[in-house]
């Protein structure tokens, strides 16, 4: 049996729902990477990347093209956004990776980008039915996710919000996808992502008030 067939095989049945080794693997690995991303670690990078490549086996055996694509995007962003980090660290006087709220314009184009990259990727999927057996969240998710991490990666604080958008869509779709375990561990990614978000809230505002008393 190849790695491949073992990690696309059943792990075990909960409630009537069959896990898969590369659905529970991928994304326990997945959940790691968000908690080391609230911890501001550049391991986050690292494990996206893997938990990324396990899970392209997964969404193929459901036959979601749109998660595959996703989890491609997952890879590559990753690689860019370790970089950053990377740059990000060497700057810092204490090697720390800074965090900050995203400017107007930033947030006009993560939105901007986000509207038209799902009514792009949505289209696609209309169009080409097998790509995608449930267009709209597949897109939304797929999009979502990309906006996520590239927010992430620039440090900015709407990173979260934009992780709980994608939760609100992805927890129902993971659970009529079939693949359960995704559908449990966005669960956990809620409470994962609220607390992350208010921990980058109040270190963006400690490190805005020596800048303000600077500038006064």
């Amino acid at each position: 049996m190849s790695v491949l067939s073992w990690l696309n095989g059943e792990a075990f049945t909960a409630v009537g729902q069959h896990i898969l080794w590369s659905d529970m693997i991928g994304n326990v690995i997945g959940l790691a990477a968000l908690a080391l991303g609230w911890r501001r670690s550049i391991l986050t990078w690292p494990a996206q990347l893997l938990s990324g490549v396990i899970l392209v086996g997964a969404y193929s055996s459901a036959q979601l093209s749109g998660g595959v694509g996703k989890q491609l995007l997952v890879i590559g962003v990753a690689l860019w956004g370790w970089r950053q980090w990377q740059r990000g660290r060497q700057q810092a006087q204490d090697g720390s990776i800074a965090v900050r709220f995203a400017s107007g314009r930033e947030r006009l184009v993560l939105l901007a980008g986000t509207a038209v990259g799902t009514l792009a990727v949505g289209g696609l999927f209309v169009a080409v039915p097998e790509l995608s057996w449930n267009p709209w969240p597949d897109a939304y998710i797929f999009v979502g996710t990309l906006a996520a991490m590239v927010a992430q990666a620039r440090g900015l604080v709407e990173f979260w919000f934009a992780w709980l958008l994608v939760d609100i869509v992805g927890v129902p779709l993971a659970f009529s996808s079939g693949l359960a375990f995704s559908g449990l561990v966005y669960v956990v990614y809620l409470a994962l992502v609220l607390w992350g978000m208010r921990d980058w809230w109040l270190r963006s505002r400690a490190a805005a008030v020596p800048l303000e008393g600077a500038a006064a």
